[in-house]
């Protein structure tokens, strides 16, 4: 058995692409629109994934935009996505100066999460060892769930 994909529906595919892309820092690896379904399957890889992602189908984020207007629950039963970081302060206060809530602060120096526009948790873990302790992250409270 091999992992492929994590799906994820989307309402907005400008705003996900945002967030995901230009504000996460993945890559966008293909694109297929389904016109009979009216859907659009967009895959999208870690930066450090995306040659591989295309060479050797290595896990992505597919976002499913159905054409016609749906509400999704908004239920935690889904779980997180999770992502590696370089530097998880770096991270979490690029992704601030881009108005994205920090949900729940990297106080430890090693994990934080954030949501997409469709309200998906998104964990963001240090990669190696936690970093030491920093302000402002240290006494910054949890905004919201995650």
């Amino acid at each position: 058995m091999r992992y492929l994909h994590t799906m994820v529906r989307v309402r907005d595919v400008d705003a996900s692409l945002d967030f995901y892309c230009n504000k996460l820092g993945m890559v966008e690896t293909r694109r297929k629109e389904f016109e009979q379904g009216r859907f659009t399957l967009i895959f999208l890889a870690g930066s450090k994934d995306k040659s591989r992602a295309e060479a050797e189908n290595a896990p992505e984020l597919e976002l499913t935009y159905n054409w016609d207007p749906e509400e999704y629950d908004k239920g935690r039963n889904f779980g997180h996505l999770a992502f590696k970081v370089d530097n998880i302060y770096e991270t979490c206060q690029r992704l601030m100066d881009a108005g994205v809530t920090i949900n729940r602060p990297p106080r430890d120096g090693r994990m934080a999460f954030v949501k997409s526009p469709d309200e998906i948790s998104i964990e963001l873990l240090q990669e190696g060892d936690a970093l030491a302790a920093a302000e402002p992250w240290a006494s910054m409270e949890n905004t919201g769930s995650w």
